[in-house]
């Protein structure tokens, strides 16, 4: 029996004419309606002509989470009078409640893209709602898009609504082709703020990290707001750890404590969603945020935290991070108290603080790992996304990323077009790395071991299970935890999937090819990992493929994570193939393992290496098979310590697994590296002689007085660049540092002069290295001083009758006058001056101290002399 009174007294009954007129019309609409309005029960049932007496639509629901799907679905399910299965049903993941007069199905964003990619007509659907749109999930994000090709040229007649209750609308109403924009009015209760900040500063999140001090701090403001009011409180933190932690601080409250994550057995996230006779804490990560009202609830304390992926792509680790909530999620956050009647939230942070906020989460597009989105959007077609309509076009660092990790498990082709192989990792619904190591794992384990091992992967498990991977499997089969329930009706999914289309079991798919186009790797039969693990006591059972648990863990953990294989440094240290440094924590019974298969880690800030959370015992042949595509073999000839290194060297990625030393290596390679050597500890490494250095300054004066064609030959690096001009064939002959030292430098730089000109042949008319002063001396001009212009040190007896100063390529000479002894007297120039004035002060000065040498009073005609007064006589 419909429950009519309950469907009259929503909110969005007054927009739905409006709503039905805007479908009619353009085929599309955007639906903004406040939490509690009824769009996502009310709004589907009339739409699919459930209520109201409308034509009967085939409608499907895009939820972004499980527990929203199935929520909706009972509870339209309810308003109808009916059992879920009936009119209404859902699928999620592992979870399928249809049957055959289901008009409505509820399904999660991610089974709506498996089911675009294997009926792209979206046969028998009449209309799509992707609802709470503005929380920017990527697979939602995926989903507009396909939908909006299918309408563009499969199904001009689908219809599509985006809803949600705080989103950009104009946005949304721009990629759906301008549609238009209906809103809807709620009829909200007041909700009152209480700013509760911590009474002493906390550390702000940092990776996973969470402050226990905030978290205390949380559980106190929920003691707090048990005793100011009245009604169920509903708490919102980050994740599933720090909801246990705060639970247990709430151990001794008068108050049930139920926990909501997407972890929690299905019969919590019931009970938590039905009425109760006693008072409830509802500890919550984001689930709760928007689609699900929660009854009774009339608190809200709210963390002001939330998670986000973040992926770096450098060191091929992805993880969670914890981050400020946005002003757009405190919003509906706060939203929850006041669904029923009035209510409070309390916020765990200052008022001043709020404004400094970010709006709107960041969309996952921007800055979540790609890879299971370029595998979508390949097998849609459209391999560079440059064809689909997103609200955010994906960054292109990141699809180049992606297209790497995709052509290194063989799903695309080097077009970037999806091969047999990834059309059908496309269909399992698991991320690329992980449906590589479901199918490739499956020929040598078993389709059972196999998928078991990546159901343990695609939902990372307890950190009670802890850091062995094996030993979190045989936990998990052991059963007894919600955990563990889980765990097994996703394998069972996993295994169903990897024995489809195979014969016996086994998995078609050929070995996987280097992406560089080399030979492929061989075959894992698993023999000499089964010896390995054997001879280290390796544990746990032996089942299809004759490999230890152990093993089997190892080589699925490195099939999906190949540039995680890592080969012990000591003292629990690693290194992974990608480059990065991992680090066991100190109780880990896997630090003694001469090589790891990295599951999950993390890279805590300003730390060089990764903290290794869940990782398997690897052999070496186990890591090269595993990483085939990694393994390289060749020359390497590299300057290090002061000289040249040439070996043959056969790598893993970053790991060094065998080198020996090259007698003849190319010579090509070589000279590279003498120009790196060159590069890193400068031209002196060449025979620099005084007559080298010299050149080198007069045409560095030349090339900065009068520019072309005289070259710069200031900078190394410049000059480094040009080798060709000026250090060949000697370059290419040398063979190590000491040949280098045999170059004349001098000899060299000769070849940079400008000799297809003539002017070359100017070199000592314009930059003389010397020049011959009144005395007869040739005297060195020094062109590398600090100031630029040329210098020259004489004797100032001997410049006596010089009026002019000597001048080259036009500049004048700064002219040092020395003393008899060779020390600075003067420096001018302009020697005409310095003969009318300076000159009386130096005579004066000097004379007495050097009687034995001329100082006439008129210079201009005094006799010029490098000699004493005596030798002048003779």
């Amino acid at each position: 029996m419909i429950r009519t009174a309950d469907l009259d007294s929503l909110p969005v009954r007054e927009a739905l004419p409006a709503l039905a007129s805007a479908l009619d019309a353009h085929g599309a609409a955007v639906l903004c309606a406040p939490p509690g309005t009824g769009k996502t029960t009310l709004v589907p049932l009339v739409l699919a002509g459930l209520v109201g007496g409308g034509p009967r639509r085939r409608v499907v629901v895009a939820e972004p989470r499980r527990i929203a799907a199935r929520a909706a679905a009972r509870r339209m399910a309810w308003l109808l009078g009916e059992q879920v299965g009936a009119s209404v049903g859902f699928t999620v993941r592992g979870e399928r409640v249809v049957g055959p007069s289901t008009v409505i199905e509820v399904v999660t964003t991610g089974v709506l893209l498996q089911r675009l990619q294997r009926d792209q007509e979206l046969s028998g659907t009449d209309l799509v709602i992707l609802d709470e749109c503005h929380e920017r999930h990527l697979d939602a994000d995926t989903v507009a898009a396909f939908l909006l090709d299918v309408r563009a040229t499969l199904r001009p007649e689908l219809r599509l609504l985006a809803a949600s209750a705080t989103t950009d609308a104009a946005g949304w109403a721009r990629v759906l082709g301008d549609a238009p924009v209906v809103e809807a009015a709620g009829v909200s209760h007041p909700v009152e703020t209480v700013w509760a900040p911590p009474a002493r500063p906390v550390r702000p999140p940092h990776g996973m990290r969470v402050d226990p001090a905030q978290l205390t701090h949380v559980a106190s403001v929920v003691r707090r707001a048990l005793a100011e009011r009245s009604g169920d409180v509903l708490c919102f933190l980050p994740g599933v750890g720090e909801i246990a932690r705060v639970a247990g601080q709430l151990g001794a409250v008068d108050a049930e404590v139920l926990q909501i994550h997407g972890r929690a057995p299905a019969s919590v996230q019931d009970a938590a969603l039905s009425p109760a006779p006693h008072r409830r804490v509802i500890l919550s990560t984001a689930v709760a945020e928007s689609s699900l009202t929660v009854p009774g609830v009339r608190i809200v304390v709210d963390s002001g935290l939330a998670r986000e992926p973040r992926v770096d792509h450098a060191r091929g680790l992805g993880a969670l991070a914890t981050v400020r909530a946005s002003r757009a999620a405190g919003r509906q956050r706060a939203g929850r108290a006041g669904r029923e009647a009035t209510g409070t939230v309390y916020r765990c942070w200052a008022e001043a603080e709020d404004g400094r906020l970010p709006a709107y989460p960041s969309p996952e597009i921007r800055i979540a790992d790609l890879a299971q989105f370029a595998l979508q959007a390949a097998c849609w077609g459209d391999p560079d996304a440059t064809g689909l309509a997103l609200l955010d076009p994906p960054p292109a660092g990141a699809m180049a990323a992606a297209r790497e990790v995709l052509l290194a498990v063989g799903a695309v082709s080097p077009a970037g077009r999806p091969t047999p192989r990834g059309l059908r990792m496309a269909r399992l619904g698991l991320h690329p790395r992980l449906a590589r190591a479901l199918l490739d794992g499956s020929a040598a384990l078993g389709p059972r071991r196999a998928a078991e091992l990546v159901a343990l992967l695609s939902e990372e498990p307890p950190r009670e299970y802890g850091d062995d991977l094996a030993a979190a499997w045989r936990r998990a089969r052991a059963g007894g935890d919600p955990y563990g329930s889980r765990w097994r009706a996703e394998a069972r999914r996993l295994e169903r999937a990897a024995a489809e289309g195979s014969p016996a079991g086994r998995s078609p798919t050929p070995p996987l090819p280097d992406s560089r186009g080399s030979a492929p790797a061989p075959a894992f039969d698993g023999t000499g990992a089964k010896r390995t693990y054997e001879a280290r006591g390796g544990r746990g059972g032996v089942g299809e493929g004759s490999l230890p648990d152990d093993g089997a863990a190892g080589l699925v953990a490195a099939l999906a994570f190949p540039e995680r294989v890592a080969r012990a440094k000591g003292q629990g240290a690693f290194l992974m193939a990608s480059g990065t440094g991992a680090e066991l924590g100190e109780g880990s019974g896997l630090r003694s393992a001469p090589w790891l298969a990295v599951a999950v880690a993390d890279r805590p800030p300003h730390s060089a290496s990764a903290r290794v959370r869940l990782a398997a015992l690897l052999d070496e042949d186990t890591a090269r098979t595993a990483a085939g595509h990694l393994f390289l073999e060749g020359e390497e000839v590299h300057w290090e310590d002061g000289d040249l290194v040439a070996r043959r060297v056969t790598r893993l990625g970053a790991i060094e697994l065998a080198a020996r030393p090259l007698r003849d290596p190319d010579r090509a390679l070589v000279r590279a590296a003498l120009l790196d050597g060159l590069r890193t500890e400068g031209l002196g490494l060449l025979r620099w002689t005084q007559d080298s250095q010299a050149l080198r300054a007069r045409l560095g004066f030349l090339h900065r007085t009068l520019g072309a064609p005289w070259p710069d030959v200031a900078d190394d690096g410049e000059l480094l660049e040009r080798a060709d001009d000026w250090l060949e064939p000697e370059l290419s002959r040398a063979r190590r540092r000491g040949d280098l030292a045999r170059i004349d430098a001098g000899q060299a730089l000769n070849r940079l002069l400008p000799w297809a000109t003539g002017e070359a042949a100017r070199l000592d008319e314009l930059a003389p290295e010397r020049i011959e002063v009144p005395s007869g001396s040739r005297i060195r001009v020094d062109y590398a001083a600090e100031h630029g212009q040329p210098v020259l040190a004489v004797k100032l007896q001997e410049l006596f009758g010089l009026a002019e100063t000597p001048r080259v390529a036009g500049v004048p000479v700064l002219v040092h006058l020395l003393s008899p002894a060779g020390r600075p007297a003067a420096v001018t120039a302009d020697l005409a001056s310095f003969w009318q004035g300076g000159y009386r002060a130096v005579r004066a000065e000097l004379r007495g101290r050097y009687p034995k040498h001329p100082w006439p009073e008129d210079p201009a005609t005094a006799e010029p002399t490098r000699h004493t007064n005596a030798r002048l006589k003779r």
